[in-house]
């Protein structure tokens, strides 16, 4: 028995040995029907959010590619849907369930706490106490509502985030291309390795902390000798800060607009958003799991629900 978190650019696969995360971007030649053919003997239960992919016209054409491409691969699988339901074929409500799978799970364990989750692309903002009013919502509701922050570890881009700096004594807008992302920032501030570096860079070269500073040189339109580390490192720091502030804005207006009592921190981000909002870092009691929270919510959620041991 696994869980499957079909993600637009990541694979995600939880089983009782641990996790699997596979860069499996759906806006290119995809592999997501080879990555799964090792699975094909096992019981999957499987939740998306891969069909917002712009190689599809729609989320109707990208939720049918996924569900098609994972039952070629694995027969036996179920998909958790926006009803907290599962199904066995396509339907609009399968469209991004992962959030509400890992609220699915954590609910009756916290069901005072605000659970967030920042992953490579966007950071979820779930309040557990809220469940049956969290079901039927769309990823356009979450985001109206502040459940739902587009903005990630890795992959985000600097000019979500930032739109001017201050660089040599004088505050510098930034460029709009696409230059580094926020994995750049968060290496050069050392808030991760550069193993956890494991989206594509910006430019295509690797991704050593000498590289990233020259990438976020590049967003000031310099290079790196122009305006020295220390200037990548302040725009490495404002970059980091300004996505706190984002994130801790969202959370502090959605946990005193539902009540919650306590933040939970999973993901990718974990350990900052413990050090920078007094999170409990569910990594801590999960491992690895945490990593790929959906992934792991659905396979307990199907296991409890289906009749599965």
């Amino acid at each position: 028995m696994i869980g499957i978190d079909v993600g637009g650019a990541n694979l995600k696969i939880a089983h009782k040995y641990g996790v699997e995360i596979y860069y499996c971007p759906l806006w290119q030649d995809s592999s997501l029907r080879e990555l799964l053919k090792p699975y094909s003997g096992e019981k999957a239960f499987v939740v998306m959010s891969g069909e917002l992919a712009d190689a599809f016209t729609d989320k109707t054409e990208g939720i049918g590619y996924i569900v098609d491409c994972v039952k070629e691969a694995i027969p036996d699988s179920l998909f958790y849907g926006l009803d907290a339901e599962f199904h066995d074929r396509a339907t609009p409500l399968l469209a991004a369930a992962n959030w509400l799978a890992s609220a699915d799970l954590l609910r009756e364990r916290f069901p005072g706490a605000l659970f967030v989750d920042m992953g490579s692309t966007t950071t979820d903002i779930i309040p557990l106490n809220q469940f049956s009013e969290l079901k039927g919502l769309t990823d356009l509701k979450r985001l109206q509502k502040g459940y739902l922050l587009y903005t990630g570890l890795l992959r985000t881009t600097i000019p979500a985030v930032i739109a001017s700096v201050r660089v040599n004594n004088a505050d510098t807008p930034v460029s709009s291309e696409h230059f580094a992302t926020t994995a750049d920032a968060h290496l050069v501030a050392g808030n991760i390795k550069e193993e956890d570096y494991t989206t594509p860079t910006a430019d295509g070269k690797s991704t050593s902390v000498e590289l990233s500073m020259r990438r976020l040189s590049r967003v000031v339109c310099a290079d790196l000798e122009e305006i020295g580390e220390k200037g990548a490192g302040a725009i490495a720091d404002n970059v980091v800060m300004n996505q706190i502030h984002m994130i801790r804005n969202t959370v502090k207006r959605v946990a005193e607009r539902d009540r919650t009592t306590e933040i939970l921190a999973c993901g990718i981000g974990a350990p900052l958003l413990a050090r920078e909002l007094g999170a409990r870092n569910l990594r801590e009691e999960l491992s690895e799991y945490a990593d790929a929270m959906p992934a792991y919510a659905v396979m307990e959620v199907g296991s409890r629900t289906q009749g599965c041991h």
